[in-house]
Protein backbone atom coordinates (compact mmCIF):
# COMPACT_ATOMS: atom_id res chain seq x y z
CA UNK A 1 0.00 0.00 0.00
CA UNK A 2 1.97 3.60 -1.01
CA UNK A 3 1.74 5.73 1.46
CA UNK A 4 -0.43 9.30 0.88
CA UNK A 5 2.44 12.22 0.79
CA UNK A 6 -0.29 14.00 -1.31
CA UNK A 7 -0.58 16.80 0.97
CA UNK A 8 2.95 17.53 1.93
CA UNK A 9 4.83 20.88 1.15
CA UNK A 10 4.99 21.28 -2.54
CA UNK A 11 2.68 18.19 -3.07
CA UNK A 12 -0.38 20.12 -3.32
CA UNK A 13 -1.61 21.50 -7.04
CA UNK A 14 -5.43 22.98 -6.45
CA UNK A 15 -8.95 21.26 -5.98
CA UNK A 16 -8.96 17.90 -4.85
CA UNK A 17 -9.67 15.17 -7.84
CA UNK A 18 -9.89 11.71 -8.04
CA UNK A 19 -6.90 11.24 -10.77
CA UNK A 20 -3.72 8.92 -10.96
CA UNK A 21 -2.03 10.05 -8.19
CA UNK A 22 -4.67 9.82 -5.55
CA UNK A 23 -5.67 6.36 -6.93
CA UNK A 24 -2.52 5.33 -5.99
CA UNK A 25 -2.31 6.14 -2.54
CA UNK A 26 -6.43 6.04 -2.00
CA UNK A 27 -6.22 2.78 0.05
CA UNK A 28 -3.88 4.25 2.85
CA UNK A 29 -5.91 7.65 2.71
CA UNK A 30 -9.30 5.55 3.32
CA UNK A 31 -7.22 3.63 5.93
CA UNK A 32 -5.72 7.11 7.62
CA UNK A 33 -9.00 9.60 7.20
CA UNK A 34 -12.07 7.72 7.77
CA UNK A 35 -12.21 6.56 11.54
CA UNK A 36 -13.86 2.83 11.87
CA UNK A 37 -13.62 2.22 7.79
CA UNK A 38 -13.35 -1.66 8.07
CA UNK A 39 -15.99 -1.73 10.52
CA UNK A 40 -18.37 -0.02 8.67
CA UNK A 41 -17.97 -2.15 5.59
CA UNK A 42 -18.12 -5.68 7.89
CA UNK A 43 -21.34 -3.94 8.90
CA UNK A 44 -22.33 -3.32 5.49
CA UNK A 45 -21.91 -6.89 4.72
CA UNK A 46 -24.66 -8.48 8.02
CA UNK A 47 -26.70 -5.59 6.41
CA UNK A 48 -26.64 -7.26 2.83
CA UNK A 49 -26.45 -10.93 4.31
CA UNK A 50 -29.60 -10.69 5.68
CA UNK A 51 -31.37 -8.01 3.03
CA UNK A 52 -30.10 -9.61 -0.25
CA UNK A 53 -31.76 -12.00 -2.53
CA UNK A 54 -30.66 -14.46 -5.11
CA UNK A 55 -29.96 -12.91 -8.32
CA UNK A 56 -29.95 -9.70 -6.93
CA UNK A 57 -27.07 -6.88 -7.73
CA UNK A 58 -25.35 -4.67 -5.66
CA UNK A 59 -24.10 -1.72 -6.94
CA UNK A 60 -21.09 0.10 -5.11
CA UNK A 61 -21.57 3.68 -6.81
CA UNK A 62 -18.60 5.55 -6.64
CA UNK A 63 -16.29 2.56 -5.93
CA UNK A 64 -12.59 3.93 -6.21
CA UNK A 65 -10.64 1.31 -5.40
CA UNK A 66 -12.88 -1.69 -4.99
CA UNK A 67 -12.07 -1.96 -1.59
CA UNK A 68 -15.41 -2.12 -0.21
CA UNK A 69 -16.85 -4.63 -3.03
CA UNK A 70 -13.99 -7.01 -2.32
CA UNK A 71 -14.28 -7.44 1.26
CA UNK A 72 -17.72 -8.02 0.52
CA UNK A 73 -17.00 -10.61 -1.86
CA UNK A 74 -14.98 -12.25 0.63
CA UNK A 75 -17.91 -12.08 3.44
CA UNK A 76 -21.05 -12.75 1.19
CA UNK A 77 -19.00 -14.67 -2.17
CA UNK A 78 -21.20 -18.00 -1.44
CA UNK A 79 -24.06 -15.99 -2.14
CA UNK A 80 -25.93 -16.02 -5.63
CA UNK A 81 -25.92 -12.16 -5.67
CA UNK A 82 -23.68 -9.91 -8.33
CA UNK A 83 -21.32 -7.28 -7.75
CA UNK A 84 -20.94 -3.94 -9.31
CA UNK A 85 -18.95 -1.11 -8.74
CA UNK A 86 -19.14 2.16 -10.88
CA UNK A 87 -16.94 5.03 -11.27
CA UNK A 88 -16.20 7.63 -13.76
CA UNK A 89 -12.46 7.97 -12.97
CA UNK A 90 -10.51 5.44 -14.91
CA UNK A 91 -7.73 5.34 -12.24
CA UNK A 92 -9.38 4.04 -9.86
CA UNK A 93 -11.49 1.59 -12.01
CA UNK A 94 -7.96 0.39 -13.17
CA UNK A 95 -6.28 -0.40 -9.78
CA UNK A 96 -9.71 -1.68 -8.70
CA UNK A 97 -9.81 -4.35 -11.21
CA UNK A 98 -5.68 -4.99 -10.62
CA UNK A 99 -6.63 -5.50 -7.20
CA UNK A 100 -9.70 -8.03 -8.42
CA UNK A 101 -7.34 -9.96 -10.57
CA UNK A 102 -4.81 -10.15 -7.46
CA UNK A 103 -7.12 -11.57 -5.04
CA UNK A 104 -9.25 -13.83 -7.64
CA UNK A 105 -12.02 -11.99 -7.13
CA UNK A 106 -12.25 -10.52 -11.16
CA UNK A 107 -14.96 -12.39 -11.52
CA UNK A 108 -17.35 -11.76 -8.82
CA UNK A 109 -17.20 -8.53 -9.36
CA UNK A 110 -18.38 -6.16 -13.02
CA UNK A 111 -16.57 -2.64 -12.71
CA UNK A 112 -18.38 -0.35 -14.90
CA UNK A 113 -16.62 3.82 -15.76
CA UNK A 114 -19.72 5.95 -16.17
CA UNK A 115 -21.29 9.17 -14.10
CA UNK A 116 -23.53 7.16 -11.04
CA UNK A 117 -25.86 9.80 -11.15
CA UNK A 118 -26.89 8.59 -15.12
CA UNK A 119 -26.47 4.93 -15.04
CA UNK A 120 -29.51 2.52 -15.02
CA UNK A 121 -29.43 0.15 -11.79
CA UNK A 122 -30.75 -2.90 -13.29
CA UNK A 123 -31.55 -5.60 -10.92
CA UNK A 124 -30.40 -3.77 -8.21
CA UNK A 125 -31.01 -5.38 -4.79
CA UNK A 126 -28.85 -3.06 -2.69
CA UNK A 127 -26.98 0.20 -3.51
CA UNK A 128 -24.14 1.51 -1.40
CA UNK A 129 -23.11 4.58 -1.63
CA UNK A 130 -19.85 5.35 0.70
CA UNK A 131 -18.39 8.47 1.06
CA UNK A 132 -19.80 9.51 -2.44
CA UNK A 133 -23.07 11.31 -2.32
CA UNK A 134 -20.73 14.62 -0.52
CA UNK A 135 -19.22 14.99 -3.65
CA UNK A 136 -22.52 15.67 -5.50
CA UNK A 137 -23.82 19.10 -5.86
CA UNK A 138 -26.40 19.25 -3.21
CA UNK A 139 -29.00 20.62 -5.88
CA UNK A 140 -28.80 17.50 -7.89
CA UNK A 141 -28.85 14.63 -4.32
CA UNK A 142 -32.53 14.35 -4.36
CA UNK A 143 -33.29 13.57 -8.11
CA UNK A 144 -29.99 11.25 -8.01
CA UNK A 145 -31.64 9.40 -4.82
CA UNK A 146 -35.13 9.17 -6.27
CA UNK A 147 -33.28 7.40 -9.43
CA UNK A 148 -31.80 4.95 -7.08
CA UNK A 149 -35.16 4.65 -4.95
CA UNK A 150 -37.00 3.78 -8.44
CA UNK A 151 -34.48 1.21 -9.51
CA UNK A 152 -34.10 -0.60 -6.39
CA UNK A 153 -36.45 -3.34 -6.02
CA UNK A 154 -39.29 -3.75 -3.34
CA UNK A 155 -37.54 -3.81 -0.28
CA UNK A 156 -34.22 -3.25 -1.85
CA UNK A 157 -31.84 -1.30 1.13
CA UNK A 158 -29.46 2.32 0.23
CA UNK A 159 -26.32 2.62 2.33
CA UNK A 160 -25.36 5.60 2.62
CA UNK A 161 -22.06 6.38 4.73
CA UNK A 162 -21.39 10.57 4.98
CA UNK A 163 -18.84 12.79 6.63
CA UNK A 164 -21.40 15.20 8.69
CA UNK A 165 -21.95 18.24 9.89
CA UNK A 166 -23.69 19.45 13.33
CA UNK A 167 -26.42 22.47 13.72
CA UNK A 168 -24.92 22.79 16.79
CA UNK A 169 -21.86 24.95 16.29
CA UNK A 170 -19.72 24.15 19.26
CA UNK A 171 -20.43 20.40 18.86
CA UNK A 172 -19.35 20.77 15.04
CA UNK A 173 -16.48 22.24 16.39
CA UNK A 174 -15.87 19.86 19.14
CA UNK A 175 -16.41 16.73 16.37
CA UNK A 176 -13.91 18.49 13.90
CA UNK A 177 -11.13 18.81 16.93
CA UNK A 178 -11.72 14.72 17.74
CA UNK A 179 -11.11 14.32 13.74
CA UNK A 180 -8.11 16.23 13.42
CA UNK A 181 -6.52 14.56 16.75
CA UNK A 182 -7.38 11.16 15.26
CA UNK A 183 -5.65 11.79 11.72
CA UNK A 184 -2.42 13.15 13.40
CA UNK A 185 -2.45 10.13 15.59
CA UNK A 186 -2.30 7.97 11.94
CA UNK A 187 0.44 10.31 11.28
CA UNK A 188 -1.19 13.30 9.12
CA UNK A 189 1.02 16.54 9.79
CA UNK A 190 -0.62 19.88 10.71
CA UNK A 191 0.15 20.75 7.27
CA UNK A 192 -0.90 17.89 5.17
CA UNK A 193 -4.49 18.10 7.21
CA UNK A 194 -5.09 22.12 6.37
CA UNK A 195 -4.07 21.60 2.75
CA UNK A 196 -6.42 18.75 2.22
CA UNK A 197 -9.08 20.63 3.87
CA UNK A 198 -8.31 23.35 1.19
CA UNK A 199 -8.26 20.98 -1.39
CA UNK A 200 -11.51 19.57 -0.22
CA UNK A 201 -13.55 22.64 0.13
CA UNK A 202 -16.48 23.20 -2.06
CA UNK A 203 -15.77 19.92 -3.27
CA UNK A 204 -16.86 18.04 -0.10
CA UNK A 205 -20.04 19.18 0.78
CA UNK A 206 -21.48 17.46 3.88
CA UNK A 207 -25.26 17.89 5.32
CA UNK A 208 -26.18 17.00 8.65
CA UNK A 209 -27.70 13.61 9.60
CA UNK A 210 -31.30 14.87 10.14
CA UNK A 211 -30.42 16.38 6.03
CA UNK A 212 -29.54 13.50 4.62
CA UNK A 213 -32.62 11.74 6.28
CA UNK A 214 -34.98 14.08 4.96
CA UNK A 215 -33.52 13.48 1.56
CA UNK A 216 -33.95 10.22 1.53
CA UNK A 217 -37.63 10.28 2.95
CA UNK A 218 -37.96 13.06 0.26
CA UNK A 219 -37.33 10.07 -2.62
CA UNK A 220 -39.29 7.93 -0.99
CA UNK A 221 -37.64 5.25 1.24
CA UNK A 222 -39.92 4.17 3.71
CA UNK A 223 -37.38 3.47 6.60
CA UNK A 224 -34.25 5.68 7.11
CA UNK A 225 -31.88 4.87 9.79
CA UNK A 226 -28.67 5.29 11.45
CA UNK A 227 -26.62 2.18 11.80
CA UNK A 228 -23.03 3.56 12.67
CA UNK A 229 -21.57 7.17 13.84
CA UNK A 230 -18.57 8.34 15.16
CA UNK A 231 -18.05 12.26 15.72
CA UNK A 232 -18.38 13.46 12.52
CA UNK A 233 -18.93 10.56 10.34
CA UNK A 234 -22.28 8.74 10.17
CA UNK A 235 -23.81 5.68 8.00
CA UNK A 236 -27.50 5.52 7.31
CA UNK A 237 -29.85 2.66 5.62
CA UNK A 238 -32.76 3.07 3.60
CA UNK A 239 -35.33 0.49 2.85
CA UNK A 240 -37.50 0.86 -0.16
Amino acid sequence: MTKDTLFQKGHTSGKFEFNERVAEVFDDMLDRSIPFYGQVIAMIAEILGRSVKEDDRVYDLGCSTGATLLELVRILGSRKVQFVGVDNSRAMLDKAIRKAEMFGMHKEIQFIEDDITRIELVGAGAVILNYTLQFINPDLRLEFLKKIHACLREEGVLILSEKIVCQDENLNQGYLESYHQYKKERGYSELEIANKREALEDVLIPLTIQQNRDLLLEAGFRNVETFFQWFNFASIIAIK
